[in-house]
């Protein structure tokens, strides 16, 4: 990088300060992450707006452990002060003084060889992967605890002596065919509190109430009802929202590496592909909606969505009902073009064939005999 925007770089961008880091332990931000050296104080030059940071301990062997991360908006300038929590294992964000920020300011320039630069080539993919993830969605989806961890936390459920005696019968009662002793050696685990994505719930039932046979076929292929209850419901109305929680999640799978926000990016895309009312409705927001899948499809390999037991894919199938839905009537001639654009370039790209109907989307067949 050219000296003199590095400086103008280091002037205006945040830095993010993290003291006692462990050497040889994993850091990183956003699509580029480092094994810490003997100076890793943290990262400087960050431009304003979202980020993702992570980390894990990393053993003698070189082998990572478990990701944890979280999404932070930095401001410009801004210097954010943390700590490494050795017991915990964790990132503590240091409660400092005024006085003591000012300092830190001051002090920039000698803090410079130990900062490590924001990964400025891969900017712009973290950008493609993050333009609707706001700090008020950030807010709405995080964990109370702060921390996204790629595997589930859990602790044991308390016990008193009347409870485990109890259990101790119930057991015994249950162990004709079980070896007792052993499955006493194991305890009871619930999920911490606090540790899980507060994500959109999708509504099972996807017709009001009392619709007639012809609403419940309707609604049984197009989920535009349940998508206008996502959006009221969690986000007073808002699709950027929504786009966002799609965005979140896939950054969360990908580089957080949480299996669960993966599972949740599959049923929002899919909760948007079926429902053709809504593209009527929202055509601005399903043009983005395309861009952010181009992004997001371009970074995992062709054959990930494929299931070895079916050798169906769950993204062409879904992405079948997307474009049927474009050659609809009414749909906006640009968002349509852009759409069957998308489907051309996925079909030379990676050979997927959307010209299959797919049984799962098969029509529904109603009853009418009440």
């Amino acid at each position: 990088m050219d000296p003199e925007k590095a400086k103008i770089l280091f002037e205006q961008g945040a830095i993010f300060l993290l003291i006692d880091f462990p050497e040889g332990s994993e850091f990183g931000i956003d699509y580029h992450s480092w094994h810490a050296g003997p100076k890793f104080n943290g990262i400087k030059m960050i431009p304003p707006g979202i980020h993702y940071l992570y980390y894990s301990s990393t053993s003698k062997e070189n082998v990572s452990g478990p990701r944890s991360g979280f999404f932070y908006h930095f401001e410009a300038q801004q210097i954010v002060v943390t700590k490494w929590d050795k017991t915990l294992e964790e990132i503590h964000f240091e409660s400092i003084s005024h006085d003591e920020l000012q300092r830190y300011h001051c002090n920039k320039e000698n803090m410079d060889s130990f900062l490590g630069p924001y990964p400025y080539e891969k900017y712009k993919q973290w950008v493609s992967l993050s333009s609707h993830i706001t700090k008020d969605l950030v807010d709405i989806l995080k964990p109370d605890v702060g921390i996204i961890y790629s595997l589930d936390q859990f602790e044991s459920e308390a016990s008193t002596t009347q409870s485990r005696q109890e259990e101790a019968i119930k057991n015994t009662e249950q162990s004709m065919e079980v070896d007792a002793c052993k499955k006493h050696k194991l305890p009871k685990l619930k999920s911490l509190q606090g540790t899980n994505i507060k994500y959109s719930t999708i509504p099972k039932k996807k017709y009001p109430d009392g619709a007639t046979p012809g609403l419940i076929s309707k609604y049984s292929m197009d989920s535009s009802y349940v998508l206008e209850l996502v959006l009221t419901e969690r986000f007073k109305g808002s699709i950027e929202h929504l786009l966002g929680e799609i965005q979140f999640a896939f950054v969360c799978f990908l580089i957080g590496q949480n299996y669960d926000s993966f599972e949740q990016w599959k049923k929002l895309v899919h909760l948007l592909c079926t429902s053709s009312d809504a593209i009527l409705k929202y055509p601005k927001a399903y043009m983005d909606f395309i861009t952010i899948l181009h992004f997001q499809i371009r970074e995992i390999p062709s054959d990930f969505f494929v299931n070895i037991v079916t050798s169906r894919n769950f993204l062409t199938d879904t992405l079948h009902e997307l474009f049927q839905n474009f050659l609809t009537d009414n749909v906006d001639p640009e968002l349509k073009k852009k759409g069957l654009n998308f489907q051309k370039h996925l079909t030379k790209k990676f050979n997927w064939d959307f010209s299959i109907e797919p049984d799962e989307y098969a029509p529904v067949v109603v009853d009418l005999q009440m």
